[in-house]
């Protein structure tokens, strides 16, 4: 099991980039768009400093929805390979069986 603290951090950095992104994805076309000015790309740089940084998705991490481990995360199924071995092994995922020999 992760950190609470962890996996709370990191629901706020999802509430923060959904919360901003399109402001700024606004701010960025802004900047990378031929037709504005200089000073309209440096205006809008300055904004686009201004929103928080966890506001970025980059910051996101995926972690597993039952147990929160970060690592051996499988995004076809959201979980960590752990709970997805337990998972499989439940038969709680329609068509997956594991192999065995």
């Amino acid at each position: 099991m992760a950190k609470n603290s962890m996996v709370e951090r990191d629901r706020k950095r999802r509430k923060l980039a959904q919360k901003y992104s399109a402001k700024r994805e606004r701010l960025k076309a802004i900047i990378e768009s031929p037709e504005s000015s200089v000073e309209e790309r440096f205006e809008a740089q300055l904004k686009l400093q201004q929103i928080p940084r966890n506001a970025s998705p980059v910051r996101q991490r995926n972690r597993c929805a039952k147990s929160g481990r970060p690592r051996g995360y499988y995004r076809k199924f959201g979980l960590a390979r752990n709970e997805l071995r337990r998972a499989a092994m439940n038969g709680e995922i329609p068509g997956l069986t594991l192999s065995s020999w």
